[in-house]
């Protein structure tokens, strides 16, 4: 409906589901009927370990979303919230989901960012760069080991 993907667009998490590549550490947390939860290759300075919670078909944005997908998206989001403030001790967490370019998107496929959260950490007022895919993967062990189980 409002597609902002170029002509051609090859989706970074379609690839990485699919096939496992993309060019960064692919670092899938869970994988649940719908979505999947997969570290995010890029970190805030005051904020490691942050992941994205993906649905598992293609849907550009919230525009193009099904209501449906809308409860398996937040309870893997409630799923990495709880095993963040288990694996790393955050004071918070935060979620961001940003649609077309005006709103911050810059992936064509829905996504929603969960980041671990401390007091002061400036999150809002700083810029992301990739991580080291060792310490990465560090942090992804923490969160498979911490992560809930559903009742």
């Amino acid at each position: 409906m409002y597609s902002h993907a170029p002509e051609g667009y090859r989706c970074p998490f379609c690839r990485n589901l699919r096939s496992g590549e993309a060019g960064l550490p692919l670092e899938i947390i869970r994988r649940y009927d719908e979505v999947f939860v997969k570290m995010n290759p890029k970190w805030w300075p005051n904020n490691p370990g942050a992941v994205l919670v993906i649905p598992n078909e293609h849907y550009e944005n919230v525009y193009d979303m099904p209501p449906a997908l809308g409860t398996p998206i937040q309870a893997a989001v409630r799923d990495a919230a709880l095993a963040m403030k288990t694996a790393y001790a955050c004071d918070g967490v935060s979620t961001r989901q940003h649609n077309e370019p005006a709103g911050n998107q810059d992936v064509w496929h829905l996504h929603v960012h969960v980041f671990p959260r401390w007091e002061g950490d400036g999150l809002y007022g700083s810029h992301g760069a990739l991580v080291d895919p060792d310490e990465l993967r560090r942090r992804a062990d923490q969160l498979r080991a911490a992560w809930p189980t559903r009742k």
